[in-house]
């Protein structure tokens, strides 16, 4: 069965259960006043899907004997000042947070070894992330050159020059002490530069797209990296930048070229996923993506992935911050099913986080068997188990 027809038939079956879901009575988030939004009670936590019942568990022991707070940290990543690395090493031992991620265009962390010095203080391997993409979204080209936008790559290289340039990339930023790169994009779309996608998509084409986008992937791979396809389901027909808003893309029904990059490269090699804060009509209806259980429903039951996942920013974004207070969203994007709550605005509010986030173990509105099957995917990434 063609591809395409495949994910068509996906679409009709999720269309349908997330109809029905979204017929049940509303039940309120708990927090500060901007987290005061609606959640359907039947879509409220995402029990986890099949392919984790199959997964070996070869880290549950290594799981065991962590203090609760110790776990619900390692799912984290948040955003430090590159510019500052007494702050990182500051959050670093402040919790024993799982990662880090390194914005904006300073390079001071990435630097004389400043790196290791906060590594080192990690009692477990931390993630070290930026999203250095090329064109307008770059982190290291005042160190390491300019990369082309997705677009320009399309337009003037062959797919295996742009595995080549991403795997001399990676060499690069591994060597620096990076560890994971919120790339490739694969959203489509032909918009301007000046769109929030734009020319960061390498096409709007689906197989063009795939094929680009798995190339860059590739060479990430071949310099020890992992890669992040960005943005599920879908960012390149939506409306608006959910920088600034909410932002809806079509119906779940039209999005099945958008998901031909998460059903293809998978199989390919390792990547993970990061889920956007989009309202996809039809399957979430009205919640952004990264807070609905039924986004990564369809990301794990309908397209078998079994990777890790990501949020997009949930401090930075007003199509969350706006809606939601941050340890509400990080909350609600754990029981809905992420593996990894990532925001850029800082550690000020991680112990408020963490302290919320244990309040809702303790009271049953997070489930211990959400946080081992989250930690189980960070733990494999991380080579532990």
């Amino acid at each position: 069965m063609p591809t395409t027809r495949r994910i068509r038939l996906v679409l009709a079956a999720f269309a349908v259960g997330a109809v029905a879901a979204t017929m049940a009575p509303p039940d309120r988030v708990t927090g500060s006043p901007v987290a005061q939004q609606q959640v359907p009670a039947a879509v409220s936590a995402y029990p986890g899907s099949m392919l984790s019942a199959l997964r070996p568990r070869r880290c549950l022991g290594r799981i065991a004997v962590m203090p609760t707070r110790a776990r619900l940290a390692q799912l984290l990543v948040i955003g430090v000042d590159p510019a500052d690395p007494a702050q990182a090493l500051a959050a670093v031992r402040a919790e024993q947070i799982g990662g880090v991620f390194l914005g904006g265009n300073a390079t001071t962390l990435l630097v004389d070894q400043r790196l290791t010095e906060v590594t080192a203080a990690a009692t477990l391997p931390l993630t070290v992330a930026v999203d250095d993409e090329g064109g307008r979204v770059q982190r290291v080209d005042a160190l390491d050159g300019d990369l082309p936008s997705a677009r320009e790559m399309t337009a003037t290289m062959s797919e295996s020059q742009v595995r080549e340039l991403a795997r001399t990339r990676a060499d690069k930023m591994r060597a620096r002490g990076v560890t994971l790169d919120f790339a490739p994009v694969v959203d489509l779309t032909d918009a301007g530069a000046g769109h929030v996608i734009g020319d960061r998509s390498f096409s709007a084409d689906p197989d063009t797209a795939t094929r680009y986008a798995g190339a860059f992937a590739a060479g990430l791979r071949d310099g020890g990296m992992l890669p992040v396809l960005k943005h599920f389901p879908g960012h390149g027909h939506a409306t608006g930048d959910s920088h600034k808003t909410t932002v809806r893309t079509p119906t779940l029904a039209d999005l099945d070229g958008d998901l031909l990059p998460y059903r293809e490269l998978p199989k390919a090699g390792p990547v993970a996923v990061m889920v956007g804060h989009l309202d996809v009509p039809g399957l979430t209806d009205g919640v952004p993506a990264t807070l609905h259980p039924a986004t990564y429903r369809l990301l794990r039951e309908g397209l078998a992935f079994d990777g890790l996942t990501v949020t997009d920013d949930l401090g930075g974004m007003k199509a969350v911050s706006d809606r939601y207070d941050l340890p509400e969203a990080v909350l609600q994007s754990l029981r809905a099913g992420v593996d990894i709550p990532f925001w850029s605005s800082g550690a000020d509010r991680l112990t408020e986080v963490l302290d919320r986030l244990e309040t809702a173990l303790r009271t049953g509105e997070l489930t211990q068997p959400r946080v081992t099957d989250a930690l189980e995917r960070v733990m494999i990434a991380k080579a532990l188990c």
